[in-house]
């Protein structure tokens, strides 16, 4: 057998088991070993059930130090794109809800954005004891959502409201040169020595004003989790642009406004539900009420759609928003997971609106933003860069 055969062999006697042992041969060290036990905890648990033949007996028995030694045991062995997976499979194969109330469990964990769904969920039951842990969790792994996202979010934002402030025939006061002269390089005369400005470009008089008005408002039903921590973090981005006014709400069948909170995502996040039922339109008929410049509003719906409330009032209401002016955009997801399960029969009722709804990754969200304030067209936006599914 050759080195690679031999590779090839460990990693699918890792994948498949010890019932595989006898055609692949045994595990060699005792790293393996332990990655083998440690699989073997999480995907054979159910054969203890007899649904897998009885193979192996694995589980982590419900019990606090046993998951501790188990999590302790996947950071060790596994990269921290697997750790996370697996994280997620022993939460929702082996019940391990409410193990994370437990401090020293949630120490042990590695932070990620299902981890902080999960956590946020549990918001409402967790003990004082257990929230300050909780609580550095879901900071450790916002911050790290900041880090990857703040820079290209104000770059391409501000990019956006300054084409927007130029004007084609500024006041002289207004002229911006620079970019005047550099626009009519083309112009230039040798003879003369000197550049004629066909054409001027300037910026309004208030440019420290705010320019556009944001409203977020996201879908806090369980499906949403992951949308719900990436949104919190975008619109307290957004909070620190001046030339922006941004509000938040997020809503299940009641709204909860947690724009005082857009200082700190951690704050916001903490002031959501996650769960319960959806009342999309009370959500739109409350955003109304924040909106007082239409035609400088850009209003952003992240949700599945499933609508609990009056389903031709939330569509009149969106048509009434297009038509005073408001820009408005529906995402099925704002994740790295693509659309959820959602609404069909709306998507497409907003689509015959002119409101195309589809699913946006956290990456490519600043770019939207950027061609949604710049008012271009959001519809090709999204059939080049998104999805519906």
């Amino acid at each position: 057998m050759t080195d690679v055969d031999e590779v090839q062999a460990r990693r699918w006697r890792l994948v498949l088991g010890g019932s595989a042992e006898a055609g692949l041969g045994g595990l060699g060290s005792p790293d393996d070993a332990a990655m083998d036990r440690a699989l073997n905890a999480l995907y054979d648990a159910d054969d203890r059930g007899g649904n897998g033949g009885g193979r192996r007996s694995g589980g982590l028995g419900g019990s606090a130090p046993q998951v501790s030694r188990w999590l302790g045991d996947i950071r060790r062995y596994f990269p921290s794109t697997v750790v996370e997976v697996m994280q997620r499979d022993a939460v929702e194969r082996l019940n391990l809800t409410e193990l994370l109330l437990e401090p020293e469990l949630l120490e042990a964990v590695e932070p990620d954005v299902h981890l902080v769904g999960t956590l946020l969920s549990l918001n409402r039951v967790m003990p004082e004891t257990t929230k300050a842990t909780a609580r550095t969790v879901v900071e450790k792994v916002v911050r790290e959502i900041e880090r990857r996202i703040a820079a290209q979010t104000v770059a391409a934002v501000g990019g956006a409201l300054n084409r927007a402030a130029r004007v084609a025939r500024p006041r002289l006061r207004d002229i911006d040169w620079d970019r005047t002269i550099r626009r009519n390089l083309h112009n230039y005369l040798p003879d003369h020595r000197t550049v004629v400005p066909e054409r001027l470009v300037g910026y309004g008089r208030k440019a420290q004003a705010v320019k556009r008005d944001v409203v977020l408002a996201i879908d806090q039903s369980g499906s949403m989790a992951s949308s719900v921590v990436y949104a919190s973090v975008f619109g307290a981005v957004l909070a620190t642009m001046r030339s922006l006014r941004t509000s938040l709400v997020v809503f299940d069948t009641a709204v909860v406004d947690l724009t005082e909170k857009l200082a700190d995502p951690v704050d916001v996040l903490f002031g959501t539900q996650l769960g319960g039922g959806t009342d999309i339109n009370r959500a739109i008929a409350y955003s109304q009420s924040l909106i007082t410049r239409p035609a400088d509003t850009l209003f952003v719906l992240i949700s599945d759609l499933y609508e609990g409330g009056v389903r031709a009032e939330m569509l009149r209401r969106v048509r009434a928003m297009k038509e005073s002016g408001v820009q408005v955009v529906v995402l099925l997801a704002l994740s790295d997971e693509g659309a959820p399960a959602y609404d069909r029969d709306n998507a497409a009722a907003l689509s015959a609106l002119g409101v195309p709804a589809f699913a946006c990754t956290p990456d490519k969200f600043p770019d939207l933003l950027a061609v949604a304030l710049d008012r271009g067209d959001v519809g090709a936006w999204a059939h080049l860069n998104a999805g519906r599914s």
